[in-house]
């Protein structure tokens, strides 16, 4: 249940929604969680528009994307696979290909305890879990 933040410079996509959505599906296909309501409804993405952005350079065309995953969520297949993919939308929804060379995407993974969801810190072991739960109702012949 990826969160995923995009920073850049104001007026760089046309479409931030769309990308958002793009980028929210992405990370659910590769993480390759079921696709149950408690991964669709948690998986977002959120893109912020910044005016106050410049490296050591005085350059404000760079565009950071930052993925929290809960611990454990990304091997490193997976991580290869987000980075790559994100950086592909990045440049896609922003119609320039060069983006590619100045988007940093940085993965973080939540502290034990620390994905907080419906009002409770979860531990991994909490959120398998959930989705266990939800992927067993979901199998029961309705009564």
């Amino acid at each position: 249940m990826p969160m995923i933040d995009v920073y850049a410079p104001a007026g760089t996509f046309a479409d931030e929604h769309a990308l958002a959505v793009a980028m929210a599906t992405a990370v659910m296909r590769i993480e390759q969680v079921p696709d149950i309501a408690m991964f669709r409804t948690n998986t977002a993405a959120f893109v912020h528009s910044t005016s106050a952005f410049a490296n050591v350079d005085g350059d404000a065309d760079h565009v950071r994307v930052q993925v929290l995953t809960n611990a454990g969520a990304l091997d490193r297949p997976k991580q290869l696979a987000v980075v790559a993919r994100l950086t592909e939308l990045i440049a896609e929804a922003a119609g320039d290909e060069s983006l590619k060379d100045r988007t940093w995407v940085l993965l973080t993974e939540a502290a034990p305890g620390g994905w907080g969801l419906h009002g409770h810190a979860h531990t991994n072991e909490e959120l398998v879990a959930a989705a266990r739960a939800e992927l067993a109702a979901l199998a029961r012949p309705a009564p």
